[in-house]
């Protein structure tokens, strides 16, 4: 008994097609080219008729705009990373000679990643655990250790927006409070210091104000001798993060509907301020001076192997292939979209945001060093928050109009951090729903509630007063060595196990071309010596580990792994179930776990031949 039929007398549907593409829930009148079906069909001739069955579970939400999508992959891979992250690197190795491995590593690692994501979400149409059953069945741990990530980046990710919402509420007032060293968590060697005091004698034992309401009065880092003991919560940082779980939860609750319209405002805006800021930085006295040493090229760097190394780990961090994202925000969009475009639309708009925003920050770091007739490399010294939250806090302070421009700069740093953490949260979302659909589908809503609260009580380790300790042991160890290493067997899985001509077939099915010559060479081999070249140089160099004057004991490195292993395992473990479960012989049941399950309901066309 048919559910509810659908009959399309449609000349361009492709009966051949081998992976049902015509039934993915979408009608096929929007094909690119009647290349591939029946041709234009002379009248009279033998038509194909298609009676579809279509279940009576929901249809399938998408994106009410196409913009909508194209907003939230941008908001998703433009983040926190690129405005401190990549001006750091760049500056660390070598100024403009850095943008010629950036650009290699891009073009032949990072953007055939992100569009093979976008094909494989938009082909399949299932989040990243369910995915696998048309892909490589035996992999379906990758979906698992996937949505472990996403949490343990959840845990530590939002509270950095925390720190600079507890700074855009401190900055209601007319001075800001880490422009003087009267206030009471202040030290003995707090000192104001700028070109206008000549009286002031800056020492190595001195700290900046805003050094220190950045860690006594934000973090209270002085709180807690180290990891051991990280002290109690911050109530104030715990209701700060609070306001943000609430926002992230309203954002996403209903799905893609209304996140698709939150990325207006969260997405767009942080272009806004980089503008203003960086009109504002460049009219600064020795902006120059922080553009040249930003873009000065230093050709003896890219002799090392460090540099290389991380413009790998740069642009696949930025462009965020891996993280179940792309793959949840493309299984929403129509089935003949063009998502090669749209991938080298977004990741262009990505790198050129890291290129812009170094910009913004080194005009300013430029301004620093000449108020402080110091080189520009002592005050670029520090990487990470303390860049924003510390430097360019300092450096908005001492600006005309300080006030104005302190909230749009914090303001935008939680607009960057917003909509990664939709992203994120969305992936996993997608994934669960996909995979228990019965379970889950009527209850979105709760799901998502338990999923926030979960990572709320998850970050409260990062609310402590060592919990600035806690954010850098996380994101050294438990989201980059994992991801890098879950990727790769996702590239294995696709291009070696199923195949990249199957792969390319199902591109064809959906743009009306195949990916190129160049897309396949990288996908086959390319992109996964850039992975594995990324994966070996992590175990080579373990990253040493310190913040502030806190170096990181041998303890917290085993902590560290085990973290990481703690989402990888599950790659092992599902292969393990899945061999011991399935019926057969072991040779039938490893047949099985490498065979995919057809994508689209095959079993439900009848085809009839009518005149």
């Amino acid at each position: 008994s048919f559910g509810s039929n659908s009959i399309k007398g449609d000349p361009k549907v492709n009966s051949g097609g081998g992976s049902g593409g015509v039934s993915n829930g979408y009608p096929t009148s929007t094909a690119p080219s009647p290349k591939e079906g029946a041709g234009g069909v002379p009248a009279g001739a033998l038509r194909t008729l298609v009676v579809q069955q279509t279940s009576l579970d929901q249809p399938r939400e998408t994106w009410s705009k196409k913009m909508d999508f194209l907003l939230s992959v941008i908001g998703y891979a433009v983040d926190l990373g690129n405005v401190w992250r990549f001006p750091y690197i760049c500056y660390q190795n070598g100024g403009g000679a850095f943008l010629l491995p950036y650009m290699l590593m891009a073009v032949f690692g990072g953007v055939p990643l992100f569009y093979m994501e976008l094909a494989l979400g938009q082909f399949h149409r299932s989040g990243c655990i369910s995915i696998w059953k048309h892909i490589c069945p035996i992999f379906k741990g990758i979906g698992f250790a996937i949505c472990i990530i996403a949490l343990y980046i959840a845990f530590y990710y939002n509270t950095i927006m925390a720190w600079a919402l507890y700074y855009l509420l401190a900055s209601f007032r007319p001075t800001l409070p880490w422009t003087t060293c009267s206030n009471p968590w202040n030290t003995v060697n707090c000192l104001r210091y700028l070109s206008t005091d000549s009286n002031v004698t800056w020492t190595n034992t001195s700290t900046s104000p805003a050094e220190e309401f950045y860690t006594r009065q934000v973090l209270q880092v002085h709180l807690s001798p180290g990891l051991h003991q990280l002290g109690s919560v911050s109530w104030q940082l715990a209701l700060c993060l609070l306001f943000i779980f609430t926002i992230v939860y309203f954002s996403i609750w209903k799905g893609v509907k209304t996140s698709g319209k939150v990325v207006w405002v969260t997405a767009t805006f942080p272009y806004l301020v980089l503008l203003v800021l960086l009109v504002r930085g460049a009219t600064l006295p020795g902006a120059w001076r922080g553009v040249v040493f930003y873009l000065k090229p230093d050709w003896g760097k890219l002799l090392s192997t460090t540099v290389w190394i991380d413009a790998a780990a740069q642009i696949f961090f930025s462009l965020g292939p891996g993280f179940g994202v792309l793959l949840a925000f493309a299984s929403y969009n129509p089935f003949h979209n063009n998502c090669y475009k749209d991938a080298l639309l977004t990741s262009s708009v990505n790198c050129l945001t890291s290129f812009l925003s170094g910009f913004v920050i080194f005009t300013v770091l430029g301004y620093m060093a000449e108020m402080r007739k110091i080189g520009v490399e002592t005050v670029a010294k520090d990487a990470g928050p303390s860049l924003l939250f510390i430097i360019y806090a300092e450096a908005i302070a001492n600006m005309p109009a300080a006030t104005f421009f302190a909230i749009i700069f914090f303001l935008m740093i939680i607009m960057l951090g917003l909509d990664s953490t939709f992203a994120g949260l969305e992936g996993v979302i997608t994934a669960m729903l996909d995979e228990f659909p019965q379970l889950l589908s009527r209850r979105r809503e709760w799901f998502v509630l338990g999923l926030v609260c979960v990572c709320y009580l998850g970050a409260l380790s990062t609310l402590t007063y060592g919990g600035a300790f806690v954010v850098k042991l996380f994101e050294e160890y438990a989201t980059g060595p994992a991801v890098i290493t879950v990727v790769f067997l996702e590239v294995i899985a696709v291009s070696w196990f199923y195949g990249t001509s199957r792969f390319c077939a199902d591109v064809h099915m959906m743009l009306g071309f195949s990916p190129g010559l160049f897309w396949r060479v990288c996908w086959v081999a390319i992109c996964p010596i850039f992975l594995l070249f990324i994966i070996v140089s992590f175990l080579a160099f373990p990253p040493e580990v310190k913040l502030f004057d806190y170096v990181y004991p041998p303890w917290t490195t085993v902590l560290g792994y085990c973290i990481g292993v703690s989402s990888f395992i599950c790659v092992p473990a599902y292969m393990v179930y899945h061999l011991l479960t399935a019926k057969g012989t072991f040779k039938q049941r490893l047949l099985k776990g490498i065979t995919p399950v057809p994508s689209g309901p095959h079993s439900d066309i009848i085809i009839t031949h009518a005149v």
